[in-house]
């Protein structure tokens, strides 16, 4: 007789037949094979290269109008070629997050300018003056990722504008989108006392052959990048940043540090411990940009920045697949970066290497207009300087001034807004778009912003300790909320009467590790710790006046912020 294949039934009526292993999800990571888009935004970059959206902009849309542009090219590829649709005016902020895109748009761009490494000649900052005048209701913005940001722009004036900016060696490519976003850079690199090797080369060379190179045109989301000597870019929030170091047998070159980026999962970046000479700081960049194109998390986009595949592999795996798979060699041990003796932002009169100086100003919360760039050019050029720089605090530099200018030219800034020698809350002051542009914001901050420094300078004119304000008007952290001494993360919070108002929840004594003796962190939240907007200058005001009155000799804001009681924070 035959035996039966079939096994046996068992005995228990209940049990369940066992399951196969549940195999692992896939993250969207295209070295491991998992190249289907995962969401709509790879779907998107899947369908066609965003690079590709310009052709149809000089084409077709720009000669038959906003109406006209394809949904997937509008609210996606735009990006790549720095432009986002702004918001309608009118819509509060309630309301930011249950309306469809097409309800909060409106048929008018936000622009980005790309500035690497923040310089501008007079020659760029003419043409950028001019634009904003002619074709953005006189707004250009400086962000704090030393980028210049229009608003008001129309689809049709796109290739008139591409084509003033190409003309003195500007562009908008990948000023947004999945890709590599602007470089920063010190906006004293090449003339700075205190810089042993300028890195304007790496910057140029990365500019050149890689932004709108198809190879990284998409990403997983946005790559971010500081190359800096100085220690005076926020280099622990950026996806990969480049640090001046000394290594005692090989001489000067840089620390690599990776996997740093704010929003609502706020990390710092770690270092490699490597030390790399100027000229190959383009490879590794490209390597680093190549592991995050390939191994980085797609199927989520709240996942897809480098700063969660670092923190999941850590930082020895990395530098293993770096070193292994992307630059074919074994990178050198170093150093770590010496930091300055107290944080730089170069506001006011310094000397440059050659014996001439800069001079660096504070417009408020970073809002200018054409009029006043266009101002600042011909005083720039009365005072014999050719070069002008953008910081990563909202922040500008006139660079060449012969020293027996700087007082003229001082003064000359402060006539048209600019001020040299600002008060503690002018100079420390940040604030993103805000409701008044962003589609993704809650709440005002440019006017707010000014209100508040306004506010502050009446009240305590003489404040002598610096303290960062950073304001945001959504969670996203573009103004870098949690590593301020006081971020302001906007909100919808209960008035007075009961009723929903604007207003911020406080974020308290976070910082970068940009001098010596700071500890880099994210602010203290504590529970139910909100203001109004409206209250918001008397809530700044008693606190740094508590500040004042209960620190310790030398104690900074954000050291008394994690001595004192929760209740003097109040």
């Amino acid at each position: 007789m035959a035996v039966s294949s079939i096994p046996a039934r068992s005995e228990d009526p209940t049990a369940r037949p066992a399951r196969a292993p549940r195999r692992p999800r896939g993250e969207g990571q295209w070295a491991l094979g998992h190249r289907e888009p995962l969401n709509p935004n790879e779907r998107i970059k899947k369908d066609d290269d965003p690079l590709n959206v310009r052709a149809r902009i000089e084409t077709i849309y720009a000669h038959r109008g906003f109406a006209s542009i394809d949904p997937q090219d509008l609210r996606g590829r735009f990006r790549w070629w720095g432009l986002y649709t702004q918001r309608k005016a009118g819509i509060d902020g309630g309301r930011t997050a249950v309306l469809e895109p097409h309800e909060l748009e409106d048929e008018f761009f936000m622009l980005r300018v790309r500035i690497d490494g923040g310089q501008l000649s007079l020659a760029q900052l003419r043409v950028i003056a001019d634009i904003s005048r002619e074709f953005a209701r006189d707004t250009a913005d400086i962000t704090d990722r030393q980028n210049i940001q229009y608003h008001w722009i129309r689809v049709e004036d796109m290739p008139e504008i591409w084509r003033r900016l190409e003309s003195v060696g500007l562009q908008t490519t990948e000023a947004c989108g999945d890709c590599p976003r602007i470089v920063l850079g010190s906006p004293v690199a090449g003339v700075a006392r205190d810089e042993v090797l300028d890195p304007t080369p790496a910057v140029d060379e990365i500019v050149a052959r890689y932004v709108g190179d198809k190879q990284f045109s998409n990403l997983p989301r946005k790559f971010k990048t500081s190359i800096s000597w100085l220690v005076d870019t926020p280099y622990q929030s950026n996806d990969i940043s480049f640090l001046g170091v000394d290594h005692p047998e090989h001489g000067p070159g840089f620390d690599v540090w990776v996997g740093g980026g704010l929003s609502t999962n706020p990390m710092l970046a770690q270092r490699l411990g490597v030390w790399v000479p100027l000229a190959e700081v383009p490879d590794v960049w490209a390597g680093v940009v190549g592991i995050f194109r390939d191994y980085g998390y797609r199927r989520l986009r709240s996942r897809a920045r480098l700063k969660f595949l670092v923190a999941d592999w850590g930082v020895e795996r990395f530098r293993e697949v770096l070193e292994k798979d992307y630059l074919g060699r074994t990178l050198l041990d170093g150093p770590a970066p010496e930091l300055p003796a107290k944080p730089v932002d170069h506001v006011g009169v310094h000397e440059q290497a050659d014996g001439r100086h800069y001079v660096g100003a504070a417009p408020v919360v970073g809002r200018v207009s054409g009029g006043q760039l266009a101002q600042l050019a011909d005083v720039v050029e009365a005072h014999g300087s050719d070069r002008v720089r953008l910081t990563p605090y909202q922040k500008l530099l006139v660079l060449d001034v012969p020293s027996e200018r700087t007082e003229s030219l001082v003064d000359a800034l402060r006539g048209i807004g600019l001020e040299a020698r600002p008060s503690a809350w002018r100079r420390g002051t940040m604030a993103c778009t805000g409701i008044e542009y962003c589609k993704l914001a809650i709440v005002e901050t440019k006017a707010r912003g000014e209100e508040l420094v306004a506010r502050l300078e009446q009240r305590l004119r003489d404040f002598d300790a610096d303290i960062s304000i950073h304001i945001n008007g959504c969670p996203n952290a573009c103004a870098r909320t949690q590593v301020a001494d006081i971020g302001l993360k906007g909100q919808l919070v209960v008035g007075p009467d009961g009723r929903q108002v604007e207003g911020f929840q406080v974020h308290l004594g976070g910082g970068l590790g940009m001098a010596q003796g700071q500890t880099a962190g994210f602010g203290r939240k504590l529970r139910g710790l909100k203001t109004t907007a409206d209250e918001l200058p008397e809530y700044v005001e008693r606190l740094a006046r508590r500040y004042l009155a209960g620190r310790s000799a030398g104690e900074t804001f954000a050291n008394w912020v994690i001595r004192v009681d929760e209740e003097a924070l109040r």
